[in-house]
C-alpha cells in the first residue's frame, strides 16, 4: 500500500466511523475489501487512485471469479469501492466513480429460515423451571420473539430503558440509531419475573451493572452467550439443527405480515432504513400460503 492510498483509507475509515456510525465489523469488511483491491493495483501496475478506470474495475471483476468468490462477496466488494470513489469524489480528488456503472452479480435471495408456532411453543417449553438460569432463559426467548430485536441489541439493554408501565424499551440499532420497541404481557411477566428473581440472585456475588440480561456469574450477557443459551434450548425441545439466533427476528417479521399486519409497521419495527430489507418477508409469507394449499386443498 502506497502514502496515497494510506492516506485516503484512513480518511474514508474516520469518515464511515464519525459521519455513518458504522459499526467495527462493518468497517473492517471495508478495509479488507479496500486493501484487497490496493494489492490488485500493485499487481497490475496501477500506482495512483486517480488513473483507475472502468476497464480496470471489469478487470478485477474478473479476477474474483477466477478466484471463485461467491457472489454474495463479489457484490459487496464492488459495493466497498465504489462507496469509497464516491468518497474520494466528495473530497474532490477524482472526478468519476470507475465502479458507478460497473455492474454487480444477481444474488441468489435465500428466503430468511422461521420458526412455526408449534415449535416456538416447544422452545418455550424447553425454559419451564423455578431456577435462576431458567427464568433468564424464558424472559430472552420472550423478548427476542416479541420485539424482533437484534441480538446485538438484545445483550445492550439497560434496566432504565424498559418501561413497564407502556411496555416499551429503547434499544440502540445500527448506526446507534435508537428506537422504540413494544412488547406484550407474555414478555411483562417473563421480564418481570427475572428482574426482581432471577436477576437478583444471579448478581449476589457480581459488580454492579445496569445491563439486563446477565450469565451465571451475574456478567452482561455477550452474542455468543445468547447463541449458545438459544442451541441450548434447541437440543432440550428436541429440535433439529442449529438456531441463529436471528430465526427469532425472522420469525417475530413473519408471524406479525401473516396476521396481517401491514408491511411499514414491520419495517418500523425492525428498524429497517429501507423497505427492501422488509419486503423479503413478503415472499416467506407467500411460500408459506404456498405450502398450505398444496397440502390442504384437494385439487392442488
Amino acid at each position: 500500500m502506497n502514502d496515497e492510498q494510506h492516506h485516503y483509507l484512513n480518511s474514508f475509515i474516520e469518515y464511515m466511523q464519525v459521519e455513518k456510525n458504522y459499526s467495527e465489523y462493518t468497517i473492517q469488511y471495508y478495509r479488507q475489501d479496500l486493501e484487497d483491491f490496493f494489492l490488485f493495483m500493485s499487481e497490475q501496475g496501477i500506482s495512483a487512485l486517480t488513473t483507475v478506470e472502468y476497464s480496470d474495475g471489469r478487470l478485477y471483476l474478473t479476477e474474483l471469479y477466477q478466484h471463485q468468490y461467491s457472489r454474495a462477496s463479489v457484490a459487496r466488494k464492488i459495493s466497498s469501492l465504489r462507496s469509497f470513489y464516491k468518497f474520494l469524489m466528495r473530497e474532490k480528488f477524482v472526478n468519476e466513480n470507475p465502479f458507478a456503472l460497473l455492474s454487480q452479480p444477481k444474488q441468489h435471495v435465500q428466503l430468511p429460515k422461521f420458526f412455526y408456532e408449534e415449535e416456538l411453543e416447544q422452545l418455550f417449553q424447553a425454559c419451564d423451571g423455578e431456577e435462576f438460569l431458567s427464568i433468564r432463559n424464558r424472559a430472552l426467548l420472550e423478548i427476542l420473539y416479541a420485539t424482533g430485536i437484534r441480538v446485538s441489541e438484545c445483550v445492550n439493554i439497560q434496566l432504565q430503558h424498559i418501561d413497564f408501565d407502556f411496555e416499551t424499551i429503547v434499544v440502540k440499532g445500527k448506526g446507534k440509531k435508537e428506537r422504540i420497541v413494544l412488547f406484550g404481557h407474555f414478555a411483562s411477566d417473563a421480564l418481570w419475573k427475572y428482574i426482581h428473581q432471577a436477576r437478583t440472585g444471579l448478581m449476589e456475588n457480581a459488580s454492579s451493572h445496569s445491563y439486563l440480561f446477565v450469565n451465571f456469574r451475574g456478567e452482561p450477557l455477550t452474542d455468543r452467550g445468547v447463541r449458545y443459551i438459544l442451541n441450548k434450548l434447541i437440543q432440550k425441545a428436541a429440535l433439529t439443527g442449529k438456531m441463529h439466533p436471528h430465526m427469532l427476528r425472522h420469525t417475530f417479521a413473519t408471524h406479525l405480515l401473516n396476521n396481517g399486519a401491514d408491511l411499514r409497521t414491520v419495517q418500523e419495527l425492525l428498524g429497517h432504513e429501507s423497505l427492501s430489507s422488509t419486503q423479503v418477508y413478503t415472499h416467506v409469507t407467500k411460500e408459506h400460503l404456498r405450502k398450505t394449499y398444496m397440502s390442504y386443498h384437494p385439487r392442488a
